[in-house]
């Protein structure tokens, strides 16, 4: 929210006090207290009729420094309150030092130093006492607007050249310098600055994050209304932020999700390819087998077939019942499909239509949301007369996974978590939450509900939804799609930017509806989103009017579709290794750029390519004709699909055609490549080669390189360390006396064996 009217002046009835000077200071071991006053004082009477600003600054875990300024204590505090796993304030280490009028906070690499004497400032310094950013004069402070309202406003300096990314999914601009965002859900779609996923942590270029714990609204001005300064706001009488240490931006989400909650590990079956009935499209169960004959047929391996809303009875969304028009043996169906390897999934949301039998259920035990006067609330948008379910209440969280543990017991393995953020705040919830705050936090209940519920009845590792609505902790419960996009190349564009900003923004897996959701995609969208798809962290075919079957866009697109569909299977030793990663450590699957290469700062702006893995880079086409233009950093890197090398830095400027895309392996890598091609959750050891890319001699004696390759359950099944001496390769093995192969990729030389394996030219 804007305050300012230019550099000198307020906006017409916005009146703000700013921290100016401290006038107390309570210091402990680990944490501290400042009072600031408003004003210079210069007598006593300057004290009197003129308000105190209290700064409490302390460490919620190593690395993490928490500042927390308040206006009036009183308000009542009704939550709800982000969770924080990683909340160990004992365990950080933090220690306070006092020198004069300089105080100083320190946990871990940071440091919060505060000086008593000049001017009201904060600054925080990393470990060799270089300034990250800091609250300058007017960086403190509270702020009442003309409808009365209250606000607490917080700036931090933003350093010359300095970017922020993150904020959730935001499909504006991917460095959010010179935006306004409001952290506040929406169904807005993929193309206004509107997001279903808002998270109140950016993360800067200068390595360190800023988390705000606040799970209502929070409005950004990032370099927006003060240009070299982050501003943030909530509308309240408290507000409190997190500084997160780095130095690199992997370390900044490291500790982020460690605090947050880092995202469990989805199945490995999860990371083949989905198809969906589409939306509003006519289908039932003859419908369905053709899809799954057609993909047999075309030898496309499926892994997923997902029952959109039509599912259920028209004007009874959700009642969790089949349709028995469409679908008179749901079990038997069920069963059909899963004899051929096949997992399900089910669409629902948490809405309940007026029709539907359960709203006068739910409404007679009361598990669903009210108005102050006792109504429930209603509304026609999406389903006539609709209701709320209550998840403040635990009953009804029980209630609703009684409906849900049914379709688990037909066969079905997991849902597709829609909506979750057109919630009220005219309402009152069981548990006295305050509406404000719980507009964006709904979706956190919500989804952690459903997936506790998989979780219970299919076991550890065997969970996953398809969710579209997040706030911050949300990554625990994966996977997120992008949301309704449009079939087009911008909407393509625009939603990889929304990739890259949520996984930096501590979300590890991410998809997206390939070939676009709105209309009908051009042949060419279609095919070119299919390679970007499948080059993603999941995958799934879904459409809103028509379907999404490759054959429905020609031959090609079934080449194109299978190709990469088999491409992935293949990499799934790679890729679930950095999805162990990202449920171990919080590093993303898909990478932005920054993320590997922070110090190159061409990267930087880079939103239109991505790390997959730590050795894939992914450079999506989104032109009809094939034309591509991408960065590659220092090195020698490998074309994965051709063979050829490029020598970074430079920038490629290429033409693929639509069974192609840049996707180049970083120098040194090893690929656990696997030997099935069939299926995503294969024994990764039958047949397993290690494909060595070109890099640097570590010597006969160096540490080489080493590479895991894990089991379905995310331990590793095996490890290996690759020695390179000149052309010569030692390959060594640890925990397993299975056969494996070894190839040298830039010699073509390869040799097969158990324990220790030598490649020579």
């Amino acid at each position: 929210m804007k305050f300012t009217d230019g550099f000198w002046l307020m906006r017409e009835g916005v009146s703000a006090s700013y921290a100016t000077e401290i006038r107390d200071l309570r210091v402990g071991a680990d944490q501290f207290t400042a009072y600031a006053s408003v004003k210079r004082v210069a007598e006593r009477g300057d004290t009197l009729n003129t308000p105190l600003i209290t700064v409490d600054c302390f460490s919620p875990a190593e690395g993490i420094i928490g500042v927390r300024t308040t206006h009036h204590a009183g308000r009542v505090h009704r939550g709800p309150d982000f969770a924080f796993p990683g909340l160990d304030p004992a365990a950080a280490g933090a220690r306070t030092r006092r020198d004069g009028a300089v105080t100083e906070l320190t946990s871990g690499p940071l440091t919060l130093r505060m000086d008593g004497d000049g001017p009201w400032g904060i600054t925080f310094l990393d470990a060799d006492g270089r300034r990250l950013t800091g609250v300058d004069t007017k960086g403190t402070a509270f702020a009442t607007t003309p409808d009365g309202a209250h606000h607490m406003v917080a700036q931090l300096a933003l350093d010359v050249g300095e970017n922020v990314y993150g904020l959730g999914e935001r499909f504006t601009p991917y460095v959010k310098n010179g935006q306004t965002v409001d952290i506040w859900q929406a169904d807005g779609g993929t193309s206004s600055e509107l997001a279903y996923k808002n998270i109140p942590f950016y993360l800067s270029s200068r390595g360190y994050g800023v988390f705000v714990n606040h799970p209502g609204k929070v409005s950004f001005e990032v370099g927006s209304e003060s240009v070299g300064q982050v501003q943030f706001s909530v509308e309240d009488q408290s507000l409190e932020y997190y500084i997160v240490a780095g130095p690199t931006p992997r370390e900044v989400l490291a500790r982020y999700t460690a605090l947050t909650g880092r995202p469990a590990l989805p199945p490995a079956w999860s990371f083949g390819l989905w198809l969906t009935t589409s939306f509003c499209t006519s289908y039932d169960e003859e419908t369905v087998t053709s899809f799954v004959d057609g993909m047999a047929e075309r030898d496309i391996p499926l892994s997923v077939f997902h029952f959109d809303c039509f599912w259920m009875r028209e004007y009874q969304w959700s009642d969790f019942l089949w349709d028995p028009d469409v679908f008179p043996d749901p079990e038997g169906m069920l069963a059909r499909l899963k004899e051929r390897g096949l997992r399900i999934s089910m669409w629902i949301n948490p809405y309940i239509a007026q029709k539907s039998a359960l709203f006068a259920e739910g409404a007679e035990l009361g598990y669903l949301v009210r108005r102050p006067g006792g109504d429930l609330w209603q509304w026609d948008l999406w389903q006539p007369g609709m209701a709320l379910v209550d998840f403040t209440n635990p009953a009804a969280r029980e209630w609703y996974n009684s409906k849900l543990r049914l379709l688990l017991d037909q066969g079905v393995d997991c849902f597709k978590t829609d909506f979750g953020e057109r919630i009220p705040t005219d309402v009152v919830w069981h548990d006295g939450s305050d509406p404000e705050r719980m507009h964006n936090y709904y979706a956190q209940i919500y989804n952690r509900t459903v997936f506790e519920l998989l979780e219970k009845e299919r076991g550890h590792g065997e969970a996953v939804l398809f969710a579209r609505s997040a706030t911050a902790g949300g990554q625990q419960f994966p996977v997120h799609w992008g949301g309704d996009c449009f079939a087009s190349f911008t909407a393509m564009a625009e939603s990889l930017r929304g990739g890259l900003s949520l996984s930096l923004s501590g979300f590890g897996f991410w998809s997206h509806d390939i070939g676009g959701f709105e209309g009908t995609p051009d042949p060419a969208v279609f095919k070119r989103w299919l390679a970007f798809g499948l080059m993603s962290s999941h995958s799934r075919l879904h459409g809103n009017v028509s379907y999404r079957v490759p054959w429905a866009f020609g031959e090609e697109a079934v080449d194109v579709a299978r190709k990469f569909t088999l491409l992935k299977h293949r990499l799934m030793p790679y890729l679930y290794g950095a999805a162990v990663t990202a449920h171990r450590t919080g590093i993303p699957m898909m990478r932005p750029m920054l993320l590997e290469f922070p110090g190159d700062p061409t990267t930087r702006m880079l939103d239109r390519q991505y790390m997959l893995g730590p050795d894939l880079l992914v450079a999506p086409v989104f032109t009809e004709d094939g034309q591509v233009e991408y960065y590659v950093p220092e090195g020698t890197w490998t074309v994965l699909l051709t063979g050829e090398t490029v020598t970074g830095p430079v920038w490629r400027h290429e033409t693929h055609g639509f069974d192609s895309l840049p996707v180049l392996v970083r120098p040194g890598a090893v690929l656990p490549w696997g030997a099935d091609d069939q299926r995503p959750d294969s024994d990764w050891l039958d047949g397993l080669t290690l494909r060595v890319f070109g890099g640097a001699s570590t010597g006969p004696t160096g540490d080489g390189t080493s590479v895991t390759v894990p089991d379905l359950t995310g331990a590793t099944a095996a490890a290996f360390r690759v020695v390179r001496d000149g052309e010569t390769l030692t390959v060594t093995s640890e925990g397993t006396d299975r056969p494996y192969r070894v190839v040298a990729e830039t010699t073509g030389a390869t040799a097969e064996g158990t324990g220790t394996v030598t490649v020579t030219p």
